[in-house]
């Protein structure tokens, strides 16, 4: 399945640069999927989430990869870690042709010594370099995540395109 052969790659390109793949549950409980990542209840950042509950209390199907990032630092601390983290996540959204109440995630977590921004600046350009071309230009800018200070985000010239405007990334470029 392309979904498969698209995640083998990612795992592959990651492997290249010293990464383990690490899974995790689908299921969740709120503590791991929301609160250990500093969204306690009624947290207006839980907006950002249409959860899928369960008839359990406080049992979830997760809404993003993160919840990982707990399992690895329990797994691995206080060694250094060098993980990413894919996954299937559920959102209760509205499905159109871009969206889907299912989708693959996948994150990456690095801890140890002396890492810094221009460690993880380098590790997405590599990253999309090798995935989508060796033209590929990246943009970083701040960003906010309720889960991490200081928050980042990548944002990657098109490749259908190369960053001129088409419908694939909505005439954005």
């Amino acid at each position: 399945h392309i979904s498969t052969q698209t995640l083998r790659e990612i795992y592959d390109i990651f492997g290249q640069m010293g990464f383990q793949v690490l899974r995790s549950p689908d299921v969740e409980d709120d503590e791991t999927n929301f609160q250990m990542l500093n969204i306690p209840p009624h947290h207006p950042a839980r907006d950002m989430w249409s959860t899928f509950y369960t008839t359990c209390p406080g049992v979830l199907l997760r809404t993003h990869t993160s919840p990982g990032q707990i399992h690895a630092m329990r797994k691995f601390h206080p060694a250094p870690i060098r993980v990413i983290l894919p996954g299937k996540c559920y959102r209760y959204e509205q499905v159109s042709v871009r969206s889907e109440q299912m989708f693959h995630q996948v994150e990456g977590l690095v801890v140890g010594h002396n890492i810094t921004m221009a460690d993880l600046k380098g590790t997405l350009v590599n990253f999309a370099r090798q995935m989508f071309g060796a033209e590929r230009r990246l943009r970083f800018r701040p960003s906010y995540f309720p889960f991490t200070e200081p928050s980042a985000e990548a944002d990657m010239d098109c490749f259908i395109c190369g960053g001129k405007g088409c419908a694939v990334c909505k005439y954005t470029g």
